[in-house]
């Protein structure tokens, strides 16, 4: 039996600025260029590349974690400078903080001690999203028929 590899997502516009990825089981996500005389709310690329990292380190850490115990707070909150320099635009410093909490009982202690492994593992190792960031994998732009 061979393991299929492949992950994929389409992009399709709906209007000026507007887009909408789906999957392959058919989940959509709507985003596009956030700008003010949009309304502002949509989220941006950058935006989602930030989101992808905190939600599958936070995927890691909620599924180590809430073995032990449900959180009654968990908040991961993304951060990067974007600039602009010789390498072209980019995102630097990024940095993924876990806000989590565990009731004050045994369980929750449980949780509370394996909190600061599972971050480090998923950091490590687990996060796709992360560890293709940190390795620096290349993309490979390309037009083809429409």
């Amino acid at each position: 039996m061979t393991e299929n590899t492949l992950r994929s997502v389409s992009v399709e516009r709906t209007g000026t600025g507007h887009f909408t990825a789906t999957n392959p089981r058919g989940g959509t996500i709507s985003f596009g260029t956030g700008s003010a005389g949009d309304g502002g709310t949509d989220f941006t690329p950058v935006e989602l590349l930030l989101a992808a990292l905190g939600g599958c380190s936070a995927v890691d850490v909620d599924v180590a974690t809430s073995r032990h115990s449900e959180p009654t707070e968990f908040t991961v909150t993304v951060t990067g400078n974007k600039v602009g320099d010789e390498l072209g635009n980019r995102l630097t410093d990024l940095a993924v903080t876990f806000s989590v909490a565990f009731p004050d009982d045994e369980a929750g202690a449980r949780a509370r001690a394996i909190l600061p492994r599972a971050v480090k593992v998923s950091h490590d190792k687990l996060c796709t999203v992360s560890r293709t960031v940190e390795t620096g994998t290349p993309v490979t732009a390309t037009v083809g028929d429409a």
